[in-house]
């Protein structure tokens, strides 16, 4: 059988076991075993089996578990009603007013929270109902919070970021540091945006609240000292090179712990709910990670990879046009499956084309995250979008509606990180020895 019908067969197969209710992880598992067994000589069983104890025992896949333990505990703690109470003041004077705090206080609880879920449902839980209470449009206080949430997925700790570095052999410390700067500019972009459509609409924006003395303001920033410190602890340690990504997690999660214990909101049941929750979301994130290690194996085996990136560069693509047909390709594949999914699903057969075309895998880590982060508010399963639907009752096509706009920032974000690459490769240059 051709390459082409190997391929035919096997993205077939995918979309029947998917479509039949099968768990992604099982599926990926599936159609590897289905690839191994009929278009190679070695053995699925014993080829199945040592690849997914190999990926399940990685030591560097240690971190991601605390670091999802980690988002778990704040999750349940008064951390987002601290950080409105200590941002809310330092934003009355800006156009758009307190909906900077969607951006802002996305952009912090992203610095201690690996997940986009966790981030857009813990700020919004908090935010929105002050927003609504106090009169601004409900459609850009919910797209604002919908498009700062995906920042959970860029600014370190990063979930995504640790599933690439894991599945493209990329250093996890060096993409974490990469994502600071194309994470703060994406935050600046938003909060651009909401500026922009505040002097358009002046009207629409509510009066200021009271005003306070610079001292009032400064009391009030003290809520915000807990987790200024938990982020200086958990990237300081990374960035000053006494710790490693996994030994980072570790203190995020003493370091959530301690924050919890002192808001006295560490009860036995909140610490086994934060542990359960925390074990529920890795044993899926890992159980993918198996499945696509060993479709990654499968295909290697059967040679697509190789293949399909002498077909692409038969094309003669250049970069921007190899980059822009892998954006599109995401995003559709976004419709369809979680941030995860795609990329562990992807990395097998777009690495060799992407080295190929010479692009930095480093650099590609934070294009991929990006992409996936555009993913996050596209219908039918931008996982932003169902968050924001649970909270709020609305319909998912008016969420996506008043998203747009951060969509498009995303995409210009995107444009800008590949015509500057040094927004992303000059933070990591400085690591290295």
């Amino acid at each position: 059988m051709s390459d082409l019908g190997i391929m035919v067969l096997l993205v077939a197969s995918l979309f029947l076991i998917l479509g039949s209710g099968v768990w992604i992880g099982l599926t990926l598992s599936g159609v590897a075993w289905i690839g191994m067994q009929l278009f190679s000589s070695r053995p699925a069983g014993d080829a199945m089996a040592v690849t997914i104890w190999g990926s399940a025992s990685s030591w560097t896949l240690t971190a991601l578990p605390l670091f999802v333990w980690m988002g778990e505990i704040l999750f349940r703690t008064r951390l987002s009603q601290d950080m409105f109470r200590g941002l809310a003041p330092w934003m009355q004077r800006l156009p758009g007013r307190l909906l900077h705090v969607n951006v802002v206080g996305c952009a912090i609880f992203a610095a201690v929270s690996g997940s986009s879920a966790a981030t857009c449902a813990t700020i919004g839980r908090m935010s929105l109902p002050e927003l609504a209470k106090r009169g601004y449009p409900d459609g850009l206080a919910i797209g604002s919070l919908a498009g700062a949430g995906t920042l959970g997925l860029l600014i370190p700790p990063s979930i995504i970021m640790i599933v690439y570095g894991v599945s493209a052999e990329v250093s996890i410390a060096q993409l974490f540091i990469a994502g600071v700067f194309p994470g703060l500019l994406l935050a600046l972009l938003f909060s651009g945006w909401i500026a922009l459509w505040a002097l358009r609409n002046p009207r629409l924006v509510p009066p200021a609240d009271p005003a306070m003395s610079l001292g009032a303001k400064l009391r009030e920033s003290r809520h915000l000292i807990p987790v200024l410190l938990l982020i200086a602890a958990v990237l300081g340690s990374i960035y000053a090179g006494v710790a490693t990504a996994t030994e980072a997690a570790a203190i995020g999660v003493l370091g959530a712990l301690v924050i919890s214990a002192l808001q006295g909101t560490l009860t036995w049941q909140t610490f086994t709910q934060s542990l359960l929750g925390g074990t529920r979301l890795y044993c899926m994130i890992a159980l993918i990670l198996a499945g696509a290690a060993f479709l990654t194996l499968s295909m290697g085996y059967i040679g697509l990879p190789r293949h399909l990136a002498e077909w692409i560069g038969g094309l003669g693509l250049s970069q921007a046009q190899l980059l822009l047909a892998l954006m599109l390709f995401y995003i559709l594949l976004g419709c369809f499956l979680d941030g995860i999914s795609i990329v562990v699903l992807t990395m097998g057969v777009i690495l060799p084309t992407i080295q190929k075309a010479g692009i930095d895998p480093l650099w590609f880590g934070i294009f991929v995250v990006l992409v996936v982060e555009m993913a996050q508010i596209t219908p039918p399963v931008g996982f932003n979008l169902f968050v924001l639907q649970g909270m709020t009752r609305r319909e998912i096509g008016w969420i996506a509606r008043v998203t747009l706009p951060f969509f498009f920032l995303m995409a210009a974000a995107v444009a800008l990180i590949y015509v500057f690459p040094q927004i992303v490769t000059f933070l990591p240059a400085q690591m290295r020895p």
